[in-house]
């Protein structure tokens, strides 16, 4: 099943800066063959639902053997059967929209 999730990983216990450890999650996404978006409060991934579910995973494993003794995440995922959707799909019609104007 084809999903597309927004994920935002936060490291409690490490400090202030957390970006090491979103790079490393983006790291394991990437190497995954995921397709992803980084934005400023988390990514956006899509694939297959075990893929992603994976790779979440395997960023919580990591970012505990970085040394994060606490993780909090926040996870909001969306699949549909009545058509596939990639994350360039979605942001299009919105796009589109805003070029016919308002209403």
């Amino acid at each position: 099943m084809h999903v597309i999730a927004d994920l935002c990983v936060v490291p409690l216990g490490v400090g202030v800066s957390v970006s090491k450890y979103v790079a490393e999650c983006e790291r394991i996404i990437q190497q995954a063959g995921l397709k992803s978006h980084l934005h400023a409060y988390g990514t956006n991934i899509e694939g297959e639902w075990d893929a992603v579910f994976a790779a979440i995973k395997r960023c919580h494993e990591a970012v505990h053997e970085m040394g994060a003794p606490r993780i909090t995440s926040t996870l909001r995922f969306g699949t549909r059967t009545d058509r596939t959707d990639s994350m360039a799909d979605k942001v299009s019609s919105v796009e589109r929209k805003l070029d016919d104007g308002p209403g």
